[in-house]
């Protein structure tokens, strides 16, 4: 007789202690009827692809689905490809703040970095 031992499936996205606190901070001010936040990279910029964060009210079939402590991260099913291996961090500073991807898939960016190519 032979087992079959199942391996967990590895993370598509790594988030840092900070992005998951945003995701909870945002997730304590979401509109009524949210379910989550949704990572996407839509096509638009200089680059080709750009990374956008929204809430969600419904999840799709193939959105990948990441639980955190304060709430779940759901990665849009198209972009996942250009995802897989990234890592997600919130970062503040004087004069910004906002979501910073480390993303090995991206082979380039414009010069404000608004978008990325793959």
């Amino acid at each position: 007789m032979t087992t079959t031992t199942l391996r967990q499936r590895p993370a598509a996205l790594h988030l840092t202690p900070t992005a998951e606190a945003r995701i909870a901070d945002l997730m304590a001010r979401a509109p009524e009827g949210a379910i989550g936040v949704k990572l996407s990279t839509p096509r638009r910029g200089c680059s080709g692809l750009a990374y956008s964060v929204d809430y969600v009210t419904e999840a799709k079939p193939f959105d990948e689905r990441i639980e955190t402590p304060g709430g779940t991260l759901f990665v849009d099913g198209g972009s996942i490809l250009y995802l897989v291996g990234s890592t997600m961090k919130w970062v503040e500073d004087d004069f910004t703040a906002g979501f910073v991807f480390d993303n090995p898939n991206a082979k380039g960016a414009c010069g404000c970095g608004e978008s990325f190519t793959v």
